[in-house]
Formats: structure tokens, C-alpha cells, sequence
């Protein structure tokens, strides 16, 4: 057992602060754990108190006559130092100070707090808190805290494979409530508090280890730990509300790759790269917690739905698109079977649509369900109805339950009506391994988070050299050089500082050039009107005169025809470089049509960044277009993923627009902005 395993597998508890005083708060965890059975050893520590709540009580630390895995102190914050330093000397080996008046005060607060820290890793002891309410739960019934939660006759004991991590000790039970409420079982609950030691990231990471836990929840205000939050979620599946959406307070970035990777869009790409789904709040939290519990795992984002409702199909036919799922294009075999059992006014294309006839003709759903089911383009299945009674209920949730061992695809149910139509109609699909919602949207976005948590794909060994790093003050030409020397494909060009070597130039390029400002500190040039497109020799010096007006020198560079235009860019964050790829060219900020990824990347990364946008409709061909050669892009990508892994921090690399043609793509601009050069 891990140290930080003590916190729901404890065999011993002190409580220090202990009281029988009614109402206390020191007095609640005694209370909770001899009310709920704990099967380990209590220890109340008050040195004016020989007994408390029938138990022996101590004066401190060093008379507890046996080991203490857990300590929990419960003293007013003057008094806390001391007792963290008694936990340290008796070799407690963790200690939970549920004491507020800390970090959360203010400065001295904060000193304090720092302190407590030094004496538990001077000791080797782990310190969860301060201003923490505790955690619950385990096979020995550990009810580690003081919530209101558990003075509840009615509040069951935690039981289950779940497992609950919340940096916010209030929310993080009253999530455990719901959920205890709603059925999802979680099995252990673990608040952290102000994590002056012990983090949520490192709970995580203990209780995926533990092998009574499948799957994980949290709530977390802070990524700052993601390499360990990345390795929980290797071990068991996770999904997580991350707090503080807002881009409020965002400092705006050089160029276009950092104004799109926002703040909160850089924390659902870092997320993505861990394999951790995150959803949007506490039901959607729990919603997928349900589906977790079954132990249920997405192959594939292809959904079978079979419905007794023409409009529930339509709405998750909908829900799908918007989750980016889709509904299973079902064999021809498939169909046929389905055309042959479906009443002709029904439908036998997916949404399976059985209509109310299921209720007259028993049996009519099941065969659905059985042809659906064992479909081999399907990945899951959402079961919609709109009202259940009666039997219908059980038989039901009986073929659901039999489809869900027999091929382990997930299945969700969808019972959109009053519980009070089949008041057990949830316990029984929740027995058959069926987690139940009241709307498809509902479903679809658990199945959905269901598939982002099913692990991330392993990192891929880079493939392509790293490219050498730009000085600081880099031109654009010195920049394409550089890339150019990686292998990537920049159109030629050449410099010139007078209107006189303009028209050879655009000559020595092949006889069409665009022309370019080139100007230290002009970083958006079509914004002054510093490109010229598809310049002739005959036009080349008085285009070139104009933009000489701007203060530098032009480039003359050879002309590219005109293709799908994509921005592919790396900024710097403080969860790792970021890499950009969406719709470019001049209307990369208006469009703002982008998917972000942490750094590594895998080609499978890419193809969903590209998918994700409206990049890869474009790539395929509209309104009469050749397709665009998705290959080279997706080539030039990872090329530049893997050259500039090895850049320094802070960085950015903006290539936009890259313009993809029927046959490779071009870098047709390039920015290169070090923080040395944004402060200048």
C-alpha cells in the first residue's frame, strides 16, 4: 500500500482535536466512522479528555500506543503547527490538516502554511490540505472527514469501482452525494484541499494504482501537475471538470498561433494528449461516471440508435454530430433483416426506428436490438424511449443487459419520461450494466466522453530531424532557409532593396512572384497592404517602389497557385508547446477554425486536427475544386512537430498560410517570435 492510500485504506485514525462536545466538528469523523463500521483502530488525541465517545483518548501523538496510518488535525490554525510537528514525531504517515486560515488568508497564511510543509517532509510524512474536509470510502469503511454529507441517517456508504478526486472539499462532496443519489458507484472520495503537499494529480495516480478502482473523477482548478494526471489515466479511465473556462485576464500573443491557443482551448488540448475527457460540469461529470462504471470501453465513435420514438432518433442523430460521432452506416445485410421485423412505418436505417409496436408485439425489440447489435460498423448503442410502463420496463432492460455482456459494446439507455411511469426502471437497467439518461443529448455526450477517455495513443518515436532554431531577429527569408534545410517545401526567392533589381527578380522566380514587405517588426503584412500577389516583370518595379515606402526591403518570392490555404503554427504554454492547425490566410482570426494538440503529436493526432476542422472538407474538394494532396500536408506537419521539439521555450512558430495543391503544399510565410523579441 502506497503512503497516500492510507487516506481511504486505512488501518489505524487519529483524531486530533477530538471532542464529544454535540455539533463539534472534531467530534463528527469519530462519530461517522463508529457509525459506519470502520474496521480499523480510532484514536481521539485531546489532553483534557481521558475518553471520548467510549474510546480511550490521549494527550498527544507520542501516547497513542500503536502506529497511525492517517491523522486528521482539527485544531484551531494557531495550534496546527504543533500538531503537525507531534503527527511527524510519532512517524504518522499521512496527515490531514482539515484547519482553515491558510493559504486561502493571505500572506501569513501562506507562511504558515509553507511550514507545515517543512515538518512533514522533513519527517517523510505527506501532508493533504490545509483547509481540506477529508476523504471516505474503501473496503475497511474510512470516513475521514467532517462533511455534513454523512450526518445524513439516509447517506449509504461509498461502494463502488469509482473513484472521486476533488480539489474543492465542498463541491467534491456534494458530487459525492449526487452521485450516491443518482446510483454511480463511487467508491472512494478524496478532497485535497490547498494542496500545500499532497496534490489531486498525485491522489489520481494512487488510486489508479489501487486495483479496486476502474475509473476516476475529479474536479481540478489547476493542471499544473498534467504528467502525473497523463499517467492515471494510462492505468484507468478519467474524466475531469477543470474550472476556469474563462480567457479573462489572457494576455494576447504576437502572432495568430498564439491568439487562437486561448487559454482554456490550450487545456482541452493538453487533456486530449493525457487521454482524460473533460466534460463541461458536475451532471455531465457523473453522466459519464455512470457509463464508466460499467466497465464498457469505445472502440470506434460509430453509434447504433434504436428508438420507439421518431423524434428521440432524430435528437441523437443530432447529438452525435455535435459530439463529433456519427450514426453506423449499417450493412446492407443489416438493413435487410431490420426491413423484414420493423413495421413498414417504422424505419430499418439507423435510427432504428421499432415505433410503439414494441409494446403490442413482444419480442419485436429484441430482434432489433439482437441485428443492430451484432452489426460489425457499429460501436455503441443508444436505446431511446419515450415512455416505459410496466413489463415493458424489464424486458427491456433484460435484452439491452444480455446485448451488453454478449458483445461488450457500451449501451445507454434513453427513458425520456416521469420516473414515476416505472419507478424501478432505473435499478433494473443500472443492474443489466445499462446506464439510463433522460435525453439523447445526455447519452451521447457520456458515450462521447466515454471514447476521449479511453486512453491516449502511445507517443510516437519522432520521425523527421529537428530543424535549427531561428535567431531572435530572423527574417522571414532567413526563417523559410531554415525550413527549407529541414525538408520542407518553400517556394525560392531573393531579396532585393531597390525598385531597379525587381523586375529580373521576378524573372529569376519563373516570371510570376508575389512581392513582401519585408520590415524588422511588421509581422502581419497583408494588414498595411504589404503583399503583392501575382506580379509580373511589368508590374514588378512599381509594385516594388510602393512597398520599399514601408520602411525594408521586399522579398520576391516565386508565385504558388492558389489551393486550400491552412495555418500550422507552435506556441509556447505553461502545460508544454502547443501545436495549431486550421483555416489560414488572411481570414485565420475571423474564421478562428482551429484544433490545438500538446506536443508530441501522433499522425493519427493530426488526421482528427485536420478532421476537426473545416481543413479536411476543404482538403476533399467543394464547389468544383480539385482535392488537395492531404498526404503532404499531413507529411509537412509532423515534420515540423517533430523539428521543433527540441526548440527552447517560449517560442513561436507561425507558417501561414501553408497552401496545399492537388500534388504537395508550400510554406508560402513564415514568423518566427522568440519572448526576447515580444518584449522588443
Amino acid at each position: 500500500m502506497s503512503d497516500l492510500q492510507a487516506l481511504w485504506a486505512a488501518s489505524s485514525i487519529a483524531v486530533i482535536g477530538a471532542t464529544e462536545r454535540p455539533g463539534a466538528l472534531g467530534r463528527l469523523p469519530i462519530e461517522y466512522l463508529q457509525r459506519y463500521g470502520y474496521d480499523g483502530a480510532i484514536h481521539p488525541v485531546n489532553p483534557r479528555s481521558a475518553s471520548i465517545l467510549g474510546l480511550p483518548a490521549y494527550p498527544s501523538m507520542r501516547d497513542v500506543p500503536s502506529p497511525v496510518d492517517l491523522a486528521l488535525v482539527m485544531v484551531p490554525a494557531g495550534s496546527v503547527r504543533e500538531a503537525v510537528q507531534d503527527c511527524a514525531d510519532a512517524g504518522v504517515g499521512v496527515c490531514i490538516v482539515m484547519s482553515s486560515g491558510f493559504a486561502e488568508a493571505g500572506e501569513e497564511g501562506a507562511v504558515a502554511q509553507r511550514e507545515l510543509v517543512e515538518i512533514a517532509r522533513g519527517a517523510g510524512m505527506r501532508l493533504v490540505g490545509p483547509n481540506c474536509i477529508g476523504s471516505v470510502g474503501g473496503p475497511q469503511h474510512v470516513v475521514a472527514s467532517f462533511s455534513p454529507v454523512f450526518s445524513s441517517p439516509s447517506t449509504p456508504l461509498p461502494s463502488g469501482r469509482v473513484g472521486l478526486v476533488s480539489q474543492s472539499g465542498a463541491l467534491g462532496f456534494g458530487t459525492l452525494s449526487l452521485g450516491l443519489e443518482r446510483g454511480v458507484p463511487i467508491g472512494v472520495a478524496v478532497t485535497t484541499g490547498n494542496e500545500a503537499d499532497v496534490t489531486a494529480a498525485e491522489v489520481a495516480v494512487a488510486l489508479a494504482a489501487d486495483p479496486s478502482i476502474d475509473a476516476l473523477l475529479m474536479y481540478v482548478e489547476s493542471l499544473a501537475d498534467l504528467p502525473r494526471l497523463r499517467a492515471a489515466a494510462g492505468q484507468v479511465p478519467v474524466a475531469i471538470v477543470k474550472a476556469g473556462r474563462s480567457a479573462a485576464g489572457a494576455t494576447a500573443a504576437a502572432s495568430h498561433t498564439g491568439a487562437l491557443a486561448a487559454p482554456d482551448a490550450i487545456v482541452d488540448a493538453a487533456l486530449a494528449s493525457a487521454g482524460i475527457a473533460r466534460v463541461r460540469d458536475i451532471d455531465a461529470l457523473l453522466d459519464v461516471g455512470a457509463l464508466l462504471a460499467t466497465g464498457a470501453r469505445m472502440r470506434g465513435t460509430r453509434i447504433g440508435v434504436i428508438t420507439t420514438s421518431g423524434g428521440s432518433g432524430i435528437l441523437a442523430a443530432d447529438a452525435l454530430e455535435a459530439e463529433g460521432m456519427s450514426l453506423a452506416r449499417l450493412a446492407d445485410a443489416t438493413v435487410a433483416d431490420l426491413e423484414r421485423i420493423v413495421p413498414s412505418y417504422g424505419n430499418a436505417t439507423n435510427p432504428v426506428d421499432v415505433t410503439a409496436a414494441v409494446m403490442a408485439e413482444p419480442g419485436l425489440f429484441e430482434e432489433c436490438l439482437e441485428r443492430l447489435a451484432r452489426d460489425p460498423q457499429v460501436d455503441a448503442i443508444v436505446a431511446c424511449f419515450a415512455v416505459l410502463v410496466g413489463e415493458d420496463v424489464a424486458r427491456i432492460a433484460r435484452a439491452l443487459g444480455a446485448v451488453r455482456a454478449a458483445t461488450q459494446l457500451p449501451v445507454v439507455a434513453v427513458r425520456t419520461g416521469s420516473a414515476s411511469l416505472a419507478p424501478q426502471g432505473a435499478q433494473l437497467l443500472a443492474e443489466a450494466g445499462v446506464p439510463v439518461y433522460p435525453t439523447p443529448e445526455r447519452a451521447v455526450a457520456a458515450l462521447a466522453a466515454l471514447h476521449r477517455a479511453c486512453g491516449p495513443q502511445a507517443p510516437r518515436p519522432a520521425a523527421f530531424p529537428s530543424l535549427a532554431v531561428p535567431p531572435a531577429d530572423a527574417s522571414e527569408k532567413e526563417v523559410k532557409a531554415l525550413l527549407a534545410a529541414g525538408g520542407l517545401s518553400v517556394p525560392e526567392s531573393v531579396v532585393v532593396t531597390s525598385p531597379a533589381e525587381a523586375a529580373g527578380a521576378v524573372r529569376g522566380v519563373g516570371g510570376r512572384a508575389v512581392l513582401k514587405a519585408q520590415v524588422p517588426g511588421l509581422r502581419h503584412k497583408s494588414d498595411v497592404g504589404g503583399v503583392a500577389l501575382d506580379v509580373t516583370e511589368a508590374d514588378a518595379e512599381a509594385v516594388c517602389a510602393r512597398l520599399l515606402q514601408l520602411g525594408g526591403d521586399v522579398l520576391v518570392e516565386r508565385f504558388v497557385p492558389q489551393g486550400t490555404e491552412v495555418i500550422v503554427g507552435v506556441t509556447g504554454s505553461p502545460l508544454g508547446a502547443v501545436l495549431s492547425v486550421g483555416v489560414g490566410g488572411v481570414l485565420t482570426e475571423v474564421v478562428s477554425d482551429v484544433a490545438l494538440r500538446l506536443l508530441p503529436v501522433t499522425e493519427g493526432d493530426v488526421e482528427q486536427m485536420l478532421d476537426a476542422t473545416m481543413v479536411g472538407r476543404l482538403l476533399a474538394g467543394v464547389r468544383g475544386q480539385p482535392a488537395g494532396d492531404r498526404r503532404a500536408l499531413v507529411d509537412l506537419i509532423l515534420r515540423v512537430a517533430d523539428g521543433v521539439a527540441s526548440w527552447p521555450a517560449g517560442f513561436e512558430l507561425e507558417l501561414n498560410p501553408v497552401t496545399v495543391l492537388p500534388d504537395g503544399c508550400w510554406i508560402l510565410d513564415a514568423l518566427f517570435v522568440t519572448p526576447a523579441a515580444e518584449e522588443n
